[in-house]
């Protein structure tokens, strides 16, 4: 996802470019042939760089932590960020990045590339833990049989003795027998 943006930084500030964004992108490493994202990307001229603000969506593969099933978990995100050049696009002079510069930058031949900034904001969209489905019922603790795909037959586990006490308290009637 590159942009050649010579143009827009030779023009007077606050001029704009509009891009519609379709294109495949490796948002996740472990993705093969990447991540396709789409959406709509406002290149914007500012004093000191180009300001990006993008709209986007995708969808990566994931693994649910429950059922370690791998499923397609759909993403949306929004980037606003500034790009700084390397160098002045009119005299070729290397230029020095300010103190607050983020890690973005328009590379020596003013192209402008999009990509570690949309696999970062793609990885920051993604929830903190991925499940397939809300109801997901996970993976047997005993067998370790898939309970989304098949009934587990394994014997009830035997309660800790630690607790009998409070299982008493918790079984019908439990309460009614201790006043």
């Amino acid at each position: 996802m590159q942009f050649n943006v010579a143009q827009l930084l030779k023009e007077r500030v606050g001029q704009s470019r509009s891009y519609e964004i379709e294109e495949n992108i490796d948002v996740i490493d472990d993705a093969e042939g990447g991540s396709h994202v789409t959406g709509e990307v406002e290149l914007l001229g500012t004093d000191r760089g180009i300001l990006v603000r993008a709209r986007l969506k995708t969808s990566v593969k994931c693994v649910c932590s429950r059922c370690l099933e791998v499923f397609d978990c759909p993403l949306s995100f929004e980037i606003a960020e500034v790009f700084f050049p390397t160098v002045d696009v009119n005299t070729g002079v290397s230029l020095e990045m300010p103190e607050e510069a983020s890690p973005f930058t328009i590379d020596e031949n003013h192209i402008l590339d999009l990509s570690e900034a949309v696999r970062q904001y793609a990885l920051l969209a993604m929830p903190m833990k991925l499940i397939c489905r809300p109801d997901c019922a996970g993976l047997c603790p005993h067998c370790g049989c898939n309970l989304n795909n098949e009934r587990c037959y394994c014997a009830a586990p035997m309660p800790d003795s630690r607790w009998a006490e409070l299982y008493k308290l918790a079984s019908p009637g439990g309460a009614a027998e201790k006043r």
